[in-house]
């Protein structure tokens, strides 16, 4: 499999399973503070993702030939 379709499976399926976790998990309509901190979190895993997704298009364009 190509290491960018694995890395856009993986954050797809990591982000499925933390929105999941978030709606099944939270019953109040207040956020406390430990649902405050998971939710910095889950934009810090979101921001990880695409940074490494654009990574590893870099070094797949690195390593293509001119044309």
């Amino acid at each position: 499999m190509n290491m960018t379709k694995f890395m856009k499976a993986s954050r797809t399926a990591l982000l499925l399973g933390l929105g999941t976790v978030l709606i099944y998990g939270c019953d109040s309509k207040e956020a406390g503070p430990v649902e405050k901190a998971g939710q910095e979190v889950d934009k810090a895993v979101v921001s990880v993702g695409k940074s490494v997704e654009k990574a590893g298009e870099k070094i797949q364009d690195a390593g293509q030939p001119d044309k």
